[in-house]
């Protein structure tokens, strides 16, 4: 009769007090704090602050606020993970934390589209953007004189062939999964998260060949913003799958319960669209009767 008394009679659940919002916000204050002083001491070599100068301690701020940070969301999700176990995930908050995640992913795309609103801008009106800036940056052209660009169908086209094939794979996991399939499931994702490595290392060597830099021009600057946010969050989506398939292999996951991995899924689907964009936009369209370095 306790029992029957103490459970809940309704869908939501009210969560146990919990220290990560104020922990990782402390974190996330040292980490921005680290971050200003690292660029600032770039600058001008110091970073004064009541009277002491933080530059020289700039590497250990940030890291202190990043491991803060990154334990916090380790902690946190491991008790979102232990809520679902405990049978807390009810049909409504399900839902709510699907809606969580879609409210993200839009913030996502908004984000992304900063920075191709900054991309175009600058190629669209590129006298305003030489302007705006220095003459010497565009020349009136797009892109700016003196540029030698990246050849679309080489590793770019290598790349978007790697994010579709992901794109796959991590469908059949999902599929996999529905149908009660486990080793689908863990060989899936496991490709998916090779797949993903494999085009970081690939991004990583296009930029250390690229044949321009970042502050070379603004083509340089908004080319490596964009595809560089895009980098990192496959580098973090890629993290997000390791976790999934490594959840998976400990058989966490249910046919019927699997947000976790479909909210991965998502993330990962939603990175796969962002770099077609990016492909078409910035690597395609503005290679268009351009100078293609070559190697």
């Amino acid at each position: 009769m306790a029992d029957a008394h103490a459970k809940p009679q309704h869908d939501y659940h009210i969560i146990d007090p919990s220290p990560w919002p104020f922990i990782g916000s402390v974190g996330a204050l040292i980490m921005a704090i680290g971050g200003v002083a690292w660029m600032q001491s770039m600058r001008s070599g110091s970073l004064p602050l009541f009277g002491i100068d933080f530059a020289g301690a700039k590497y250990w701020i940030f890291a202190i606020g990043l491991a803060l940070v990154i334990y916090t969301m380790i902690a946190w999700w491991s008790d979102t993970i232990k809520e679902a176990h405990e049978g807390h995930h009810t049909r409504v908050v399900s839902l709510h934390l699907r809606y969580g995640m879609i409210m993200f992913i839009a913030s996502e795309v908004m984000f992304f589209v900063a920075w191709f609103w900054a991309f175009f801008d600058a190629s669209l009106f590129p006298n305003e953007a030489a302007q705006v800036a220095r003459a010497e940056y565009t020349g009136g052209v797009w892109p700016p004189h003196g540029i030698e660009v990246l050849d679309p169908f080489h590793l770019p086209l290598y790349n978007t062939i790697i994010l579709l094939l992901s794109g796959t794979t991590v469908t059949w996991a999902h599929h996999a999964l529905l149908h009660d399939d486990r080793k689908g499931l863990v060989w899936g994702l496991a490709l998916t998260v090779v797949l993903g490595v494999l085009f970081s290392f690939v991004q990583v060597y296009e930029y250390v060949h690229a044949p321009f830099a970042f502050s070379d021009s603004i083509y340089g600057a908004t080319f490596f913003m964009a595809t560089g946010f895009h980098g990192f969050h496959v580098f973090v989506g890629t993290i997000f799958l390791l976790v999934c398939l490594l959840r998976a292999m400990r058989g966490d996951f249910t046919p019927k319960q699997h947000f976790g991995f479909e909210a991965a899924a998502w993330y990962w689907h939603f990175v796969d669209v962002v770099w077609l964009f990016l492909f078409a936009c910035i690597y395609v369209w503005a290679s268009s009767g351009a100078t293609i370095a070559v190697h």
